[in-house]
């Protein structure tokens, strides 16, 4: 199979690319790219007034599968990231079974080799069952192809064990992902502390949760040298801890999420539970700081934490809901938002959706190097269209965007030279 993509503006932050040029796939490998190619091709795509980049990359995502597939499974998790112009995707373990093995990870790749639209890369448990008692078999899932380790939706709360975790993780040169939660704060809270659930009469959770358990993790990092993931960096003290962290030389890196660089608590009134999840929706000040993050670099990457639930998951009463929303289809032009918005140039948002997230998680993608797997996206960054979750390619709609007038979206998904997905007007 061969493509030959013309006239696009090519964007690939990892080879300090950004031009126009045509871009040409041969046997699923990026074969040339140059100011003008000539060469015949079985399908040739115009990319005229369209943006070129390496394939998007979202390394937190919830597929449910196996074991919750009534909510998502690889098969409808990799079409939603298609449709949003992703081509690989790292997938947490909290599902049924706990992806604490060797059967599970190999299930999942060789799933969404035979019949998925993208790349699918695990994310095994960091404790077995995700119980916080005993380390997995790391080495054993990195060969069964595990790219780091995390017990996502719990936070490792003995601090000895996470210790270990970062020590036993170097050798194979893996991260161990933080979901950053003190629980005892946390408690019963079901939403930001603030004025806001105070007048809605919520039980609250306060920012030093998150900043108490990140500032924990941070110095076993700094002990033991190991790799630390923050995932959904939340508030504007866990920023500023990464922040230091960096600049002291400990090896961290971190991710923020569409929805709290968009949305504050005030998205919680009228008791929306399609704006609870976990961490909380934060205060303004908190977004600012997570958009003054990714301006400098401290944030390194933006993930989805796409994380659907059934519709009576979600349509009940607000303290009983479960946490979570669907992104993979609506990150890329809340994306496109900071740099209509002037907080980021376009190359950086590009880097925060390509090689910024593949080299925090060490997955070999978010490059358009020649030699290359051709994984690309084709953008229209122009398009205006209004989200609709009813027409998601998720299993489940649960998302406090649908209805938003956006701008921005993937026109063609390429995997591995083949397309997985076309926008049809």
């Amino acid at each position: 199979m061969s493509i030959l993509i013309k006239n696009g503006r090519l964007i690939d932050p990892a080879n300090d690319i950004d031009g126009t040029f045509d871009l040409l796939i041969l046997d699923g490998k990026i074969a040339r790219i140059d100011k003008k190619i000539d060469d015949s091709a079985e399908e040739v795509i115009d990319a005229s007034g369209k943006l070129v980049t390496p394939g998007l990359v979202d390394i937190h995502v919830h597929l449910r599968d196996p074991g919750l597939e009534y909510k998502e499974d690889v098969i409808s998790g990799t079409a939603a990231a298609a449709a949003g112009g992703f081509t690989s995707v790292a997938c947490m373990p909290n599902t049924k079974p706990v992806n604490d093995s060797l059967p599970v990870t190999q299930y999942l790749i060789r799933k969404a080799k035979e019949e998925g639209s993208a790349n699918v890369f695990p994310v095994a448990a960091v404790t077995k069952g995700s119980k916080g008692e005993t380390l997995t078999e790391m080495g054993e899932l990195k060969e069964a192809g595990a790219v780091g380790f995390s017990d996502d939706g719990l936070p490792v709360i003995n601090s000895e064990l996470m210790r270990r975790a970062l020590e036993y993780s170097r050798p194979f040169n893996m991260p161990i992902i933080s979901h950053a939660e003190e629980k005892s704060l946390v408690g019963d809270g079901v939403m930001n502390e603030g004025f806001v659930s105070t007048e809605l009469g919520l039980k609250g959770i306060p920012w030093v949760a998150e900043d108490a358990m990140v500032a924990r993790d941070v110095m076993l990092a700094e002990l033991t040298g190991g790799h630390l993931h923050v995932a959904h960096i939340s508030t504007k003290g866990a920023v500023d801890i990464v922040r230091q962290a960096k600049a002291r030389g400990v090896h961290v890196t971190c991710e923020a999420t569409p929805h709290h660089f968009t949305l504050t608590e005030e998205a919680v009134r009228g008791y929306n539970t399609n704006a609870k999840m976990a961490p909380p929706l934060r205060h303004a000040d908190d977004v600012e700081a997570v958009r003054a993050g990714l301006a400098d670099g401290t944030i390194d990457a933006i993930a989805t934490d796409h994380a659907p639930h059934h519709v009576d998951e979600k349509n009940v009463e607000f303290n009983i809901a479960l946490n979570g929303i669907t992104g993979l289809e609506t990150a890329l032009p809340l994306t496109l938002r900071l740099v209509n918005d002037g907080v980021i140039p376009l190359q950086q948002a590009i880097a925060l959706l390509t090689c910024g997230p593949a080299t925090a998680l060490g997955i070999p993608r978010g490059d358009l190097s020649i030699g290359a797997v051709a994984d690309v996206t084709v953008i229209d960054q122009e398009r205006k269209w209004t989200f609709d979750p009813e027409t998601s390619r998720s299993k489940s709609h649960n998302t406090p965007f649908g209805g938003w007038e956006l701008q921005g979206g993937a026109e063609v998904t390429i995997l591995a030279g083949h397309v997985s997905y076309r926008f049809e007007s």
